[in-house]
């Protein structure tokens, strides 16, 4: 019987959207626009790249099916229009698209021209519609015909310097012969044409010196284009010349820019100058940056030609400089010779230190605790933009449900600090290679000392690494040096006795004594996403790839053997007394965003990884095991709740790790009114181990089972989207349960309990 209740919740919710009249605000002798089609004889001519083009488009759907906000604005009463409650339905839903006649008519004309643009130019569209009661349907059927394509391609140049530049890069050229007459792909070449004259010194040219003429040949489909390139002109005579090629004659910075100022050189106000290699620097009472710092972050050189691509990598190095807030690059033609620039960058300075202070809830099983962190940040150090941070934090948690212990309190200590060189700091390595790279550098040492009832445990680690873009979207990182060191100061009898004695738990037994973790990696990060502006995302299609692998005891186990080291009761090779972890771990994932229309999208995502424990260890160290269930994972468990394999679980987190990990998952997003967003989620996946332990059994990877221990979940989520940061509310509930092998058990989603079933996640950004 308690089902009943939540199916007549839903039933009702259901009654009352059917029962909303959806054109209750739809005028007499109107229509609300209830559909729009596009249709075409062509399968070439996909009607998604064509949606753009239509100027008056129905009321939105959540998931593409239902109009919500439609629904919710009809649910407004319209007898007291200026009550609350009648206001807030209109704020939080959409008001009804009217059908407007001269709106159609426009997309028709867009969607003719564009379809024309594309190389159909006796393209036609027709504009149907059906009316039902106070409904409309609107459908726009393109009749295309046949394409024009292109037979011969001349260019007239009239300018030696630029026709050997363009013959010389006629490979990339988008122009071919039997291409369709696509004016996009001419003006994509009329800009590409534009960008490689740019890095050649052509400052001052623009796409429009280019233009197109298309001859038709007689009775066919067939047309011949000529490019043409228009010759400069002086705007004083008004002589015509060739296109002239700039030069940089100087290159100068000035320090202390005023964005409130103009960029007029002479307006500026400084009061001090230096030279270093040549290059005059312009500062304000006392210099912030060392004159190295910016003449390395400039790509521009003196003498060479006008280069854009310069001008952009400068642009990009001063970025990575966190002592400024704002660069701007500014030329300034030389008085004497019109031809030569002088460049001047002009850098306004950031605030060097700031202090913020963190206050934490915590929650973990239902033991409440606080946190509490202080940090400190200095974005200019030594005067190069080193950035320094500091970060004190301190918790604490009352726990219960903890027999046989005195002391029922967690207390938790840390302290972290770390310094980025934003360039690369190697010995023995050219200034040129450390230009070309332009790779941040970064030290870190990090100390925690956590005080249980069960025990207590130090663990400090220190790491040395490279970061670097080496295109837009790509991002590279190397650990050149991860130490991690763990020290059990104290053991509880109890726990021993529960927990480690007697070989009952290898896992719990290695993970519980001092360890150390020399270890190297790499990381590969690419994301196709383009982006415009202040960083908004344009709606395309996009797909994410992440790769890492690390290992760790290959060095230090090599040296053992060499020297014939000793080995410990375990058969464990040492270093200072303390014995060494030894593995090789692999990770990588594919995500993928499928754009449906402006407000809905598909989002795929497949994650897999392996940690291999080989020489030295027997078991992956607890930091680098995995964990499946959670927010990140298969939802409808909770967070290390799932796996390894058919293991239920123990009640002990650390059994419930693995050494391969599986993570498949699928989203259906949509955008619902407001900030808010919402999603459809299916997700599959576990974690097993490599080898066989007594207390995770049914967890070891075996090719013949493994697809039967896989477990799947569906929901729903809600996400609260402020632009710089999400936060995430999703509802798993488990589908197939790999804990059993058969019956209701295995399967839930044929016979859910809400209570055993169901899982909630509460987390900042999207899953993938």
């Amino acid at each position: 019987m308690r089902k009943y209740p939540s199916y007549l919740f839903i039933l009702l919710v259901v009654l009352i959207f059917a029962s909303c009249s959806t054109t209750k605000f739809v005028p007499e002798g109107e229509y609300l626009l209830d559909e729009v089609k596009i249709t075409s004889n062509k399968k070439e001519l996909k009607t998604v790249d064509l949606q753009p083009y239509i100027r008056q488009n129905p009321n939105s759907k959540w998931f593409s099916v239902f109009k919500t906000p439609l629904y919710v604005y009809n649910l407004s009463g319209t007898k007291h229009p200026n009550r609350w409650y009648n206001k807030f339905f209109r704020k939080i839903g959409d008001p009804p698209v009217i059908y407007n006649t001269s709106e159609a008519g426009r997309s028709q004309d867009e969607l003719r021209k564009a379809v024309q643009n594309m190389g159909y130019l006796s393209a036609e569209v027709d504009t149907l519609t059906h009316s039902k009661k106070k409904k409309i349907k609107l459908s726009y059927n393109i009749v295309s015909g046949k394409p024009y394509l292109v037979r011969n391609i001349t260019r007239l140049i009239n300018d030696a310097k630029i026709a050997k530049y363009l013959e010389e890069d006629s490979i990339s050229s988008l122009l071919k012969p039997g291409m369709k007459l696509d004016v996009s792909v001419l003006d994509s070449e009329r800009e590409r044409i534009v960008r490689k004259l740019s890095n050649v010194g052509y400052y001052k040219f623009h796409k429009d010196y280019i233009t197109y003429s298309a001859d038709t040949v007689l009775n066919t489909y067939e047309i011949d284009l000529t490019l043409n390139l228009h010759p400069y002109k002086d705007k004083l005579s008004d002589a015509v010349l060739t296109h002239p090629q700039y030069r940089i004659n100087k290159v100068g910075f000035i320090t202390n820019f005023d964005l409130m100022q103009s960029s007029d050189i002479q307006s500026i106000s400084v009061n001090d100058s230096l030279h270093y290699n040549n290059m005059p620097i312009y500062y304000k009472d006392k210099l912030y940056l060392r004159p190295k710092i910016l003449t390395e972050a400039s790509a521009l050189k003196q003498g060479e030609l006008y280069n854009a691509s310069d001008v952009q990598r400068t642009y990009s190095n001063f970025g990575r400089l966190g002592a400024l807030k704002y660069t701007n690059v500014h030329f300034a033609e030389n008085a004497s010779d019109s031809t030569l620039l002088n460049a001047y960058v002009l850098l306004t300075r950031a605030k060097d230190k700031s202090v913020s202070f963190e206050i934490d809830g915590t929650n973990s099983a239902g033991d409440l605790g606080a946190a509490a962190a202080v940090s400190f940040q200095h974005r200019n150090l030594f005067k190069g933009s080193e950035t320094f941070n500091v970060r004190l934090r301190g918790a604490y948690e009352a726990i219960s449900n903890l027999p046989g212990y005195n002391n029922k309190n967690y207390t938790e200590y840390g302290a972290e600090m770390n310094i980025n060189f934003p360039r690369f700091l190697f010995p023995f390595v050219s200034s040129d290679f450390k230009k070309k790279i332009r790779a941040s550098t970064e030290f870190g040492i990090q100390y925690n000392y956590q005080i249980r009832p069960e025990f207590s445990r130090i663990q400090a680690s220190s790491n040395w690494s490279y970061k670097w873009q080496k295109k837009l979207g790509q991002q590279f990182r190397i650990d050149l040096l991860d130490i991690n060191y763990l020290y059990m100061p104290s053991i509880s009898d109890k726990f021993k006795n529960d927990y480690l004695d007697g070989e009952n738990n290898y896992i719990l037994e290695y993970n519980y004594k001092d360890r150390l973790i020399l270890g190297t990696g790499f990381h590969y990060t690419y994301n196709s996403a383009r982006f415009v502006g202040l960083g908004q995302q344009t709606n395309l299609d996009s797909y994410t790839i992440r790769f890492g692998i690390e290992s760790a005891g290959n060095l230090l186990y090599g040296l053992s053997n060499l020297t014939n080291a000793s080995k410990n009761g375990d058969g464990e090779y040492k270093l200072l007394s303390i014995p060494y972890a030894q593995y090789l771990k692999g990770d990588f994932s594919f995500a993928r965003n499928i754009v449906v229309d402006e407000r809905n999208s598909f989002a795929f995502h497949v994650g897999v990884g392996i940690a291999y424990p080989y020489g030295n260890a027997g078991v992956i160290p607890f930091e680098k095991r995995y964990f499946s269930g959670g927010a990140n994972s298969v939802r409808g468990w909770s967070v290390r709740g799932l796996g390894p394999g058919s293991f239920a679980g123990d009640g002990n987190f650390l059994n419930q790790s693995g050494d391969i990990k599986l993570d498949v998952n699928l989203e259906y997003r949509t955008n619902l009114f407001w900030k808010l967003r919402g999603a459809v989620f299916v997700d599959a996946g576990n974690i097993w181990t490599i080898r066989e332990y007594d207390t995770q059994p049914g967890g070891q990877f075996k090719f013949n089972e493994f697809y039967r221990q896989i477990a799947i979940s569906y929901g729903l989520g809600l996400r609260f989207d402020f632009d710089f940061f999400v936060v995430r509310l999703d509802g798993g509930m488990k589908a197939i349960n790999p804990e059993f092998k058969s019956g209701k058990e295995r399967y839930p989603i044929i016979n859910p309990k809400f209570g055993r079933d169901f899982a909630f996640h509460f987390a900042v950004g999207y899953p993938f």
